[in-house]
């Protein structure tokens, strides 16, 4: 059952929070491929046991975001875009999301920016770097935050909140620790430039202790939640 899976993440992150002594991290519950009556009942599963949170939920495809929340428009849901996002689909995402995970070029910032919907509160936004340079992933360098953060910062209509990775997946832990590391450093230091950065989204269903232990404020999990994708 959904809510029992969340009983068993919601302590694992209370666990590793209280072990690294650090403030509760927040959990983006990852959606995609999953069909609406899930969602419909994590969400009310965490209301049960966070009375007044509202629960996140991350998608990697606009449109099929876009059908989901069409069916569940009665629910006070918070939308993350974890995935890619293309430029011709800025319109559509500046207006469906309360959270873009994967800005990564500046052309994509005055897409989302124009698109925002005037009278909505700013859209989120963070910045995805490709920390361990793989060239099968979408991320910007690391010498490349400064000046994204800086376009981002400058767009009223967008919030810059900090930084997203999905460093490789090595089986070596120390690896992936190495990157980890490496993202906070990056975040600390986007932080002191820009006070307003506060997020740090990293690790996911099997690394969720490490991710936690080394600088995570937000943890994407999918299948520890939901079960292997069919």
């Amino acid at each position: 059952m959904l809510a029992n899976a969340l009983h068993d993440i919601l302590q694992r992150l209370d666990n590793a929070a209280r072990n690294a002594s650090r403030p509760q991290v927040r959990l983006l519950a990852v959606s995609k491929t999953r069909p609406a009556t899930a969602v419909a009942e994590l969400a009310q599963a965490l209301r049960l046991v966070q009375p007044g949170c509202v629960a996140a939920f991350g998608e990697n495809y606009v449109q099929e975001a876009l059908a989901k929340q069409a069916s569940l428009g009665g629910l006070a849901l918070e939308w993350h875009l974890i995935g890619h996002l293309q430029s011709n689909k800025a319109r559509d995402a500046a207006a469906a999301f309360d959270w873009i995970q994967t800005v990564d070029r500046v052309k994509l910032v005055a897409a989302l920016a124009t698109h925002r919907p005037a009278g909505r509160v700013p859209l989120n936004v963070l910045i995805q770097v490709n920390i361990d340079d793989e060239t099968s992933k979408h991320g910007c360098a690391p010498g490349d935050i400064d000046a994204l953060a800086a376009a981002i910062a400058s767009e009223p209509s967008l919030r810059l909140r900090g930084l997203m990775a999905i460093p490789a997946p090595h089986p070596d832990v120390e690896l992936r620790r190495v990157a980890f590391r490496a993202m906070k450093t990056l975040f600390d230091g986007l932080a002191t430039r820009y006070p307003q950065v506060d997020t740090l989204s990293m690790g996911m269903s099997d690394d969720i202790e490490l991710a936690i232990k080394e600088g995570a404020t937000m943890v994407r999990v999918g299948t520890a939640l939901f079960g292997p994708r069919q």
